[in-house]
């Protein structure tokens, strides 16, 4: 799917081109464990991921926490950062090889200006950005490590094989032996 396909399913619509879009959508490619965004950098834009996976951390004591993952056909953005323009707290970086298609700050902003559509869709995204991030938050209170990693496995499978075991153990919070006995007690 290319960020054109994203923008006519999730508004019902059908531009034909990236023209007819309210603004200018960008490529970007990343290699693998290229930091796309980095720790006190101001996020300059807000992505689409066509091919690859990004991952998201946080600096925490002495080590570094993965707040999440995503994935193709996903918008993906240091969004603190991006919606205040203040340097970011959080580092993106391409966990594989990606494709990206970026919309820049300034080009959001303006379309938020003159396009119904623009906005439309910025809230859409944000709703979605802010149900992940809940859904995530009642997981970790409510679910075992055990019952997470199903979750991730069952609605990732295509991808989770591309990620490094030690980085699925910090997303789930667990250590990565914690991680190796539950893949092993799954595959029993």
């Amino acid at each position: 799917m290319t960020f054109l396909e994203f923008y006519n399913a999730i508004l019902n619509t059908s531009c034909k081109s990236y023209a007819e879009l309210p603004y200018l959508v960008n490529k970007a490619h990343f290699k693998k464990g290229e930091v796309i965004t980095g720790y006190n950098q101001i996020e300059p834009a807000v992505y689409f991921i066509n091919k690859g996976i990004v991952e998201l951390v946080v600096k925490s004591y002495m080590t570094e926490k993965v707040l999440d993952f995503f994935f193709e056909n996903e918008m993906v953005s240091s969004l603190t950062s991006f919606l205040t323009q203040n340097p970011s707290d959080v580092q993106m970086t391409a966990l594989t090889d990606c494709e990206l298609e970026m919309i820049s700050f300034e080009a959001l902003q303006n379309a938020y200006k003159n396009s119904a559509d623009a906005n439309k869709l910025g809230r859409i995204v944000i709703e979605h950005a802010y149900i992940r991030k809940a859904n995530r938050e009642k997981d970790f209170l409510v679910k075992t490590a055990e019952e997470r990693y199903t979750k991730m496995f069952k609605t990732q499978s295509k991808y989770i094989s591309n990620i490094p075991i030690n980085k699925i153990a910090k997303y789930l919070g667990i250590h990565p032996e914690s991680l190796s006995r539950i893949r092993k007690k799954l595959n029993s």
